[in-house]
């Protein structure tokens, strides 16, 4: 996508938000949040979302997410203390995956600080293949939400 289109983002364009608190250990040598907190924030919000509205229960589920991609824009720092509102929504969704998408927002600030992409494939805990019926229907229900609405009509 296009760094001007990601630019854009404000909180309306995600229908699931979650909020975090930064910590002091959460600061880089440069005095702003480590990138690799950005990325323990995505899975932080994609798993709550999955746990909270798709019934999905990682420690015994037979059905698990592995990532198979990742990345993050950077579009402006943040440093601790700050309250961050995490945002996302899904941006494809297909039989047995899904393209995450996650915008990064400090409180009281309309600007998105970063916007990052997650992709998991659903697959069998045992066989790390996936079913063939793809991913169930209570999971695909949920995932749903996130679609932007027009992507749902």
């Amino acid at each position: 996508m296009a760094l001007e289109a990601l630019k854009a983002r404000r909180r309306s364009d995600y229908p699931f938000q979650l909020e975090y608190r930064t910590r002091w250990s959460d600061n880089d040598m440069y005095h702003h949040l480590n990138n690799s907190v950005y990325y323990y924030l995505f899975d932080s919000v994609v798993n709550t979302f999955l746990i909270q509205h798709c019934s999905l229960h990682p420690p015994t589920s037979s059905t698990i997410g592995l990532v198979v991609h990742s990345h993050c824009d950077y579009l402006g720092p943040i440093e601790f203390p700050a309250l961050v509102d995490l945002a996302l929504r899904v941006n494809k969704l297909g039989k047995s995956s899904v393209t995450y998408e996650i915008g990064v927002f400090e409180r009281g600030q309309d600007d998105v600080k970063a916007v990052g992409e997650f992709i998991h494939v659903f697959v069998d805990r045992e066989t790390r293949r996936p079913h063939e019926a793809g991913m169930g229907e209570q999971l695909k229900r949920g995932l749903e939400e996130l679609l932007p609405h027009k992507a749902r009509l």
